[in-house]
């Protein structure tokens, strides 16, 4: 008796064995491997009216993680010490459909989008992307072009139980500007095999905008950096940015980077301490990491991102807040003013950063 049921045991570990085993072949060899530098279709739709910018004029520029439209006001996340795993339908739809009200409702020039699934199990397979460029470009505010570039790309994601499933997720820019082409930039992975075949492969979604009367573009950078690694990848993927920023700034362009860090800006653990460093906790930027002339812009009266380790709470003491989301301005950028939009968390764990800039003018 004792023999067949060690006999059963073992064969059901060798089944197991060999699932795990032919799961991870079929992840590496499916592994989604961009290469370093790609080109992004610029999508148009409707007339082109798009705006021209030149040395001297402004812009205002908004930054917004819309969590894929799964992580309002009454989810949490199970990477975060939460329970949630994704979004019901019903929650995905008014997720999505109150992101768009609040960003449409804010008529930016540009839009720097984080969490845009596009074909996942999460998100009952809806293009996030395809329903962002329509409403924005129907919102009444202008003809916008959009670009989309995936920093997410996995058939099947086999954590937690019930697993996440298929994941294709990644960064998305509107635009009313005259954006001339579109490229993605990968960022280094700090995940090894087999980690890395079912991991995020972050990236840089770098828009280019001819300025009229001169050689110089505008670039516009939209970013989401690592979130869950011991910090390494952070710095990794924190200096490829700074090289890119500064090399095209030294070409004579203007420079725009916004998104989600996942570090907190200088000053901001003075406004919002780290309540239990044993949950998930982000790196820092320094300012020392920003060449004379360069600075941040963020906003440290109002957090820009809440923890999900519970839903949020109106109550401060019950969140542990963050602010991780913001912009990277080059000297020839002038600062006017920049905001964090106080939204409660209602349609995603973010709230949304809009600065007002100035292109200053040469000479």
């Amino acid at each position: 008796m004792i023999k067949k049921l060690l006999k059963w045991i073992g064969i059901c570990l060798a089944v197991l064995l060999l699932a795990a085993a032919g799961l991870i072949g079929w992840l590496t060899v499916r592994e989604y491997k961009p290469a370093a530098v790609e080109d992004v279709e610029v999508n148009r739709t409707g007339a082109p009216k798009q705006v021209f910018l030149a040395p001297g004029d402004s812009l205002t520029v908004l930054s917004q993680n819309t969590g894929y439209a799964g992580l309002g006001a009454d989810s949490d996340f199970f990477m975060d010490g939460g329970t949630d795993v994704a979004p019901t339908g019903e929650q995905e739809v008014t997720n999505r459909n109150g992101l768009i009200q609040q960003m449409t409702g804010q008529d930016a020039d540009v839009y720097f989008i984080q969490e845009v699934d596009t074909n996942s199990s999460r998100t009952e397979s809806i293009d996030q992307a395809d329903w962002y460029g329509n409403a924005f470009d129907h919102s009444g505010s202008g003809t916008f072009s959009w670009s989309y570039a995936l920093n997410y790309s996995c058939d099947f994601v086999p954590f937690p139980w019930p697993p996440i499933g298929k994941v294709h997720s990644g960064l998305q820019t509107l635009s009313r500007l005259n954006v001339d082409k579109a490229e993605r930039i990968a960022l280094p992975c700090p995940f090894s095999w087999p980690v890395s075949a079912a991991n995020l492969k972050r990236c840089l979604l770098v828009s280019y905008v001819p300025l009229e009367g001169t050689d110089k573009e505008l670039v516009l950078v939209n970013l989401h950096l690592e979130a869950y690694d011991d910090g390494e990848g952070k710095a990794a993927q924190t200096k490829v940015l700074m090289d890119f920023l500064t090399s095209e700034y030294e070409k004579g362009n203007y420079v725009i980077a916004g998104g989600d860090f996942n570090q907190t800006f200088p000053g901001a653990l003075d406004a919002f301490p780290i309540q239990d460093p044993e949950l998930w906790t982000p790196g820092v930027l320094e300012n020392d990491i920003l060449p004379q002339g360069w600075q941040f812009a963020c906003d440290l009266s109002v957090p820009s991102c809440r923890l999900l380790n519970p839903p949020y709470d109106s109550d401060p003491a019950g969140n542990q807040f963050y602010v991780i989301d913001g912009f990277i301005l080059s000297p020839n950028v002038r600062l006017d003013r920049v905001e964090t939009l106080d939204r409660q968390f209602q349609y995603t764990d973010h709230n949304p950063v809009i600065a007002e800039l100035t292109l200053e003018a040469e000479g």
